[in-house]
């Protein structure tokens, strides 16, 4: 059975209100354990409101806080597993995990349990996180290629999470002479430039040309400055695949924009890339996005493969 341990933020970037950067080391100075590009990790705080399953006439389910005597919510130790973005040699050579985190907010109008807690947290001050001494997953390279000569990555939010993990390790491998017979193609949105939490490190992976890859970054929510970008999109990443197609949009409930390309990347030069027959596409993010994209590589006759824990 996983030993449960603890942790210590000792780094924390904030890119948005709802959006942060975390690296945690072990607290006792132990290594975490071996992992490949793609797992995920348990992390858990025991200071999160509780909250409590309720039904209305209809049958209807929701969550409220389930509050003590005082109307104060209770609180309590909560886990949730997160995909770790940092790299197998990062970890070895620097003993450190990163996240990249979402503030949920639930459709009742509160925050996620967990989310909430970890958005409180302040290096050196209450920064202690709990961790299972296990790292887990089988959405890894290994697992999931079968043979695929090339790879669609769509990462939709913080679901760039094992796709970033998985370039840096590419990239660290091929520079030091391993080479790796495939090219990779990363589709990833965010809702504004700043929430591309991994856009310049991404860039210049790319600009190195150690590996075969090309980055098509886009916004959701765009400034008219995105516009003359010719770095950037514009639209969720499920829809600027879908433009790279001539499949029509999904329309969102909020804030539609016509998807675009970035400028410097042809429609021409993906597609001599993506083709089915030797090719995989992946998704990790937001479900019903997720489903979308499943939906493209099925109309196309892509092999297709989601994060779905």
């Amino acid at each position: 059975m996983a030993e449960r341990k603890i942790a210590r933020v000792i780094y924390s970037k904030s890119l948005s209100p709802v959006l942060q950067i975390v690296r945690i080391a072990s607290e006792d100075g132990s290594k975490f354990p071996d992992y490949k590009a793609g797992q995920h990790i348990a992390l858990s705080r025991d200071n999160c409101k509780l909250t409590r399953k309720v039904i209305d006439e209809q049958g209807l389910k929701s969550y409220v806080y389930d509050v003590d005597e005082t109307g104060n919510p209770k609180r309590g130790h909560v886990t949730h597993s997160y995909s770790i973005v940092s790299a197998p040699f990062e970890t070895v050579q620097r003993g450190y995990l990163e996240f990249y985190i979402a503030l949920e907010v639930m459709k009742e109008g509160r925050y996620g349990r967990l989310t909430e807690s970890l958005f409180q947290m302040e290096p050196n001050s209450d920064d202690n996180i709990y961790f299972m001494n296990k790292i887990v997953g089988e959405f890894t390279l290994d697992k999931i290629l079968h043979g695929a000569r090339h790879i669609v990555m769509v990462g939709t939010g913080t679901g760039l999470a094992p796709f970033a993990s998985m370039l840096k390790q590419l990239h660290y491998e091929t520079s030091r002479g391993i080479h790796h017979n495939i090219a990779v193609t990363l589709f990833h949105a965010n809702r504004t430039v700043a929430e591309l939490g991994y856009h310049t490190e991404l860039q210049a992976i790319e600009a190195s040309r150690t590996l075969d890859f090309v980055y098509v970054p886009s916004v959701s929510r765009p400034i008219e400055r995105d516009y003359d970008d010719a770095l950037l999109g514009i639209g969720r990443a499920n829809n600027v695949l879908r433009s790279v197609f001539d499949l029509p949009p999904q329309v969102g409930r909020q804030h539609p924009v016509s998807p675009k390309l970035p400028s410097r990347i042809s429609k021409q030069e993906l597609l001599k890339r993506m083709k089915p027959e030797e090719s995989i596409i992946l998704t990790c993010g937001n479900p019903d996005l997720m489903e979308d994209v499943k939906t493209i590589a099925q109309q196309k006759g892509f092999r297709f493969e989601m994060e779905e824990w």
